[in-house]
């Protein structure tokens, strides 16, 4: 099942989190490390899912200089928005900058995913 995000719904969406996040008295930390602020509503972008090769880090932003969010195991599956480019990545015999953006609004870079360097993810995301 696909779903579209448009941006009515993503303005709502943050409107709430950051009204719970303020509820319960959580603010973001103000650091160099923060996900870059791009605009990553694409509406005309379906999710998609991608499937991890092997274990690898989902990251708060597109390079590895961003602080971890979790890791994944290999053959994984995760949803995926859209693709950009970020931080080079050299590993696994693989070296780009592609870089998935996730519904949950982590990233993950594209070789450690299976397909092509984004996973086969078809949006770029802007």
């Amino acid at each position: 099942m696909h779903q579209t995000r448009s941006r009515p719904l993503t303005k709502i969406m943050i409107t709430a989190a950051a009204g719970i996040m303020a509820a319960a008295g959580m603010a973001a930390p103000a650091t160099a490390a923060q996900a870059p602020q791009t605009n990553r509503t694409n509406t005309s972008a379906q999710f998609e899912t991608v499937t991890t090769w092997i274990q690898g880090n989902v990251r708060i932003g597109p390079s590895t200089g961003y602080r971890i969010a979790y890791t994944v195991a290999a053959n994984q599956n995760l949803t995926a928005v859209c693709w950009l480019e970020g931080g080079t990545v050299s590993a696994n015999g693989y070296t780009h900058n592609k870089w998935v953006y996730l519904a949950d609004d982590n990233y993950i870079w594209g070789g450690l995913l299976t397909g092509n360097e984004v996973g086969n993810v078809s949006s770029r995301c802007w």
